[in-house]
């Protein structure tokens, strides 16, 4: 994990479930190319084709509620987005993230006051999330550091490892 991400924000609203991340009827996919393809496309048909890699989704409560498949965060991964922001995160999504090593965290503040398109920069040692097109900062939970180095070392687990079991 580089110590600074900085990408444009896609913005979706508030309890995005797992099958909405990744619809359940392309559970059955194990290529992380057919995967991304269809990463968010109930909500926004045509996502996949416009995010680009480095992008960020920023995301309003109880972001991947749901079940608990890997498969959300490792699409959202696959799909080429380098973190999600949200208000807050189903326990269980917050977890598949990190052992994946996908970051992510919560900053209620970045979410209601960021437009579609504004591009956040992300420091992950200091903590701070900055709207570079607003030029608004906000604190950050910074990760613990064995967090940080799941995150780092790419996951417990990594994704090709996970969809061949």
């Amino acid at each position: 994990m580089s110590k600074t991400i900085k990408g444009k924000i896609w913005k979706f609203k508030d309890n995005i479930n797992t099958d909405v991340i990744i619809p359940g009827r392309y559970c059955h996919l194990t290529d992380l190319n057919e995967l991304a393809k269809h990463c968010m496309e109930d909500d926004d048909p045509d996502f996949a084709k416009k995010v680009s890699s480095g992008d960020i989704l920023l995301a309003g409560d109880n972001f991947g509620c749901g079940s608990s498949r890997e498969l959300a965060p490792i699409t959202l991964k696959a799909a080429g987005l380098s973190c999600v922001i949200a208000k807050s995160f189903a326990r269980i999504f917050y977890r598949n993230s990190i052992n994946i090593g996908f970051p992510i965290v919560e900053c209620t503040q970045a979410y209601d006051d960021a437009s579609v398109g504004d591009t956040f920069e992300i420091d992950f040692k200091s903590g701070t999330v900055t709207n570079t097109t607003k030029k608004k900062n906000y604190k950050i939970v910074p990760f613990p550091d064995f967090i940080e180095q799941i995150v780092k070392s790419g996951g417990l687990l990594k994704c090709k490892d996970l969809l061949s079991q």
